[in-house]
């Protein structure tokens, strides 16, 4: 193993209920693939946690928000390499009929991922070039180029489609948008999102929050890939996997507690 360094993630929500309400949190980074040295959960009121994986292995936690103010918070420490994630541009797609049967699912349509909305533009643009690694970092270069990023520009409901059409959205749906490309030539794409520090490149002006991107199998194994930065970088940490947003939100709630504050953290500690 090469060498490493330390960050710490986190995040912090403040609810209201007005009455109990189930609850599950999806927040903490994927083990065993994650190096998680220490991780703490602080609740108040105290309430019991029921750790479960969910059906794409996903680790969730389950509580029930009580009557009146809940604070929810995880803090953990992870150690993470010292170098971007892998790069290969020679890296080959495989044909549908030699897909793994566990992958295929990766290439259907869901709920914020519909490829035939897409399909005629993907062919016109991506259909004439040679299928690949390059093929998927020029799909990343067009949604990085057409999606303008701002807070609050898309909602819970906006579909890839839609973002695409109005030319706004916040990182879900750079994500959602080139995989939907991917899809629409039959290239596997799976949705992913976590903490995203800013190592060794310049912060950005907004303010830390959850990150999502994408990863697309190619030669056997599954690449990262970043439209909403397009660059390969350092330090992210996966918390969920699944077919786009709707298998990894970070909480989900049986019922309508008001969300009066959220904060993210994922920096580099000592």
């Amino acid at each position: 193993m090469g060498a490493t360094r330390l960050i710490r993630v986190g995040c912090e929500f403040l609810y209201t209920a007005e009455i109990e309400t189930a609850t599950v949190l999806q927040v903490q980074p994927r083990t065993p693939e994650n190096a998680v040295l220490r991780q703490d959960w602080q609740l108040v009121p105290a309430a019991s946690l029921h750790g479960y994986a969910d059906l794409y292995g996903n680790d969730c936690q389950r509580l029930v928000l009580p009557v009146g103010d809940s604070e929810l918070r995880y803090d953990a420490l992870v150690t993470v390499p010292d170098a971007t994630e892998d790069v290969d541009p020679g890296a080959r797609e495989t044909p549908p009929a030699q897909l793994p049967d566990d992958v295929l699912i990766y290439t259907l349509p869901s709920r914020y991922c519909l490829p035939e909305a897409v399909a005629d533009e993907a062919w016109q643009l991506f259909g004439g070039m040679a299928p690949g690694y390059r093929r998927v970092q020029a799909i990343c270069d067009h949604v990085h180029g057409k999606l303008e990023f701002g807070y609050g520009t898309t909602g819970a409901s906006t579909s890839a489609a839609e973002a695409y059409a109005g030319g706004l959205g916040v990182c879900r749906d750079f994500a959602h948008l080139a995989i939907t490309f991917c899809r629409a030539l039959s290239v596997p794409a799976r949705y992913a999102f976590g903490y995203l520090p800013d190592m060794d490149v310049p912060p950005p002006p907004e303010p830390m929050d959850f990150a999502a991107w994408m990863e697309v199998y190619l030669d056997g194994k599954w690449w990262t890939f970043d439209p909403r930065n397009n660059s390969a970088r350092k330090g992210r940490v996966v918390i969920g996997r699944g077919r786009d947003a709707v298998d990894v939100a970070m909480v989900t709630t049986f019922g309508g507690p008001l969300l009066r504050g959220m904060t993210v953290w994922a920096d580099e500690t000592t």
